[in-house]
């Protein structure tokens, strides 16, 4: 599992594709996600040594730094992803013919709830801060690459939203209140978040594509 991203992306799309319950759709959305920071470190890689962009060369290097280390993240929340919801899965098979069994099953199953929860909302975190790395991007980077940091906004904002969905789908479940509003209320917090950078985004790749 944690070697996932050694497979190909033929065999990713097979397993993915088939009715194997991993990957399933937050290891996707993180894998999109990771897809995205990709798009926006190419457009600083196109950047980095071009005359005509040296002012903004610090710049670039830090999206190439932060975008490399948001890649490493999203492959660690593949394997996470899959993880818990294995872990999810586990949990229907333990016994419960006493109370004894009941109980400990209804408590495993509160914790894999929460784990299945915290795992896409770090995904969409991630998410959220590589679209606002490919904004910069998009905003001071090669002009001629300037649609690939489209690419990484329409991509990035997508990978969140895919991955908010799991925490819709958990949330019900989960009897910790207190946890269940901080939840709803984060993943509320980083969709409109996301939105709103991949729009500045959008328009600012729309601007310089249209020469303004």
């Amino acid at each position: 599992m944690a070697q996932v991203f050694d497979w190909s992306i033929r065999q990713f799309l097979k397993e993915a594709a088939s009715s194997a319950p991993t990957p399933g759709g937050g290891s996707v959305a993180a894998l999109a996600g990771a897809l995205a920071a990709a798009m926006a470190s190419m457009v600083a890689s196109l950047t980095v040594g071009k005359d005509k962009y040296k002012d903004v060369e610090p710049e670039m290097q830090a999206i190439l730094a932060r975008t490399a280390a948001l890649i490493e993240e999203l492959e660690a929340l593949v394997a996470a992803d899959m993880e818990a919801f294995n872990a999810f899965m586990a949990v229907y098979k333990l016994p419960k013919e006493t109370e004894e069994q009941k109980a400990e099953r209804a408590r495993r199953m509160q914790e894999a709830l929460l784990q299945a929860t915290d795992t896409p909302l770090k995904i969409a975190s991630s998410c959220l801060e590589v679209l606002r790395l490919a904004e910069q991007a998009a905003l001071k980077g090669n002009k001629g690459a300037v649609s690939d940091a489209g690419v990484a906004a329409y991509l990035g904002e997508a990978a969140l939203q895919a991955a908010l969905l799991n925490v819709d789908i958990n949330v019900p479940l989960i009897k910790d209140a207190s946890y269940a509003a901080q939840a709803v209320t984060k993943r509320e917090e980083l969709g409109r978040e996301a939105v709103k950078a991949k729009e500045r985004a959008v328009a600012v790749v729309k601007e310089r594509l249209a020469g303004r």
